[in-house]
């Protein structure tokens, strides 16, 4: 994978991306119940133009600690050159399998925003009380990556994201370049309506 090139690179001096109306970014979305061994993860390739571009599957276990490696396995088994960014539904999902954005943007080469879409006061508590066994081991992944950062979207909705390998800025813009309307990304919304219908389905056992 290290043949992509480092996009965190000067970071903090340059003035922010520009996002072509043809990047292509991978929207990720998820279903499940707490009762199943594993979620229904989907990835959504889109174009800027809002073109979808391909799919992918993965299947985090609910409630493990796989997450960020069910997702690096997706992007290789796609073997997508041409994919420029990940946007995600979120970075804790499958009932708190914890997403690491720094090691997903470090083992895929392109960088990351989680994206959600109201505040929190912090998930310390049901850690503690659902993994008593690992609960810092995850908490120690929601701290390494990092604040989440109020965006206000074209749109007029509130979004918060964290972000790895991209500025604020260059957050806001992407975001706004795949937001139709409302607050979800098309990308992120068309995956999380495929794996809500392959759960509900049961194409994928």
């Amino acid at each position: 994978m290290n043949e992509y090139v480092d996009l965190s690179l000067g970071l903090a001096e340059r003035p922010g991306r520009s996002w072509k109306g043809a990047v292509r970014v991978i929207g990720v979305a998820e279903s499940f119940q707490k009762s199943d061994p594993t979620s229904i993860c989907v990835g959504v390739v889109m174009r800027g133009d809002l073109h979808i571009d391909g799919f992918g599957i993965c299947r985090p276990t609910v409630g493990g600690l796989d997450a960020t490696t069910q997702m690096e396995r997706m992007f290789e088994r796609m073997n997508r050159r041409d994919l420029r960014a990940w946007i995600l539904g979120g970075s804790i999902i499958s009932w708190f399998n914890v997403v690491d954005i720094n090691r997903l943007r470090e083992a895929t080469g392109i960088p990351v925003v989680s994206v959600t879409y109201s505040d929190s006061e912090g998930i310390d508590k049901y850690l503690r009380e659902y993994f008593p066994d690992d609960w810092v081991s995850r908490a120690q992944v929601i701290e390494s990556n990092g604040p989440r950062h109020e965006l206000v979207l074209n749109t007029g909705h509130r979004v918060f994201v964290n972000i790895a390998g991209m500025n604020q800025s260059e957050a806001l813009k992407l975001l706004n370049l795949f937001t139709w309307d409302g607050k979800i990304p098309e990308p992120v919304r068309l995956a999380r309506l495929f794996a809500a219908s392959i759960r509900r389905d049961g194409y994928i056992l």
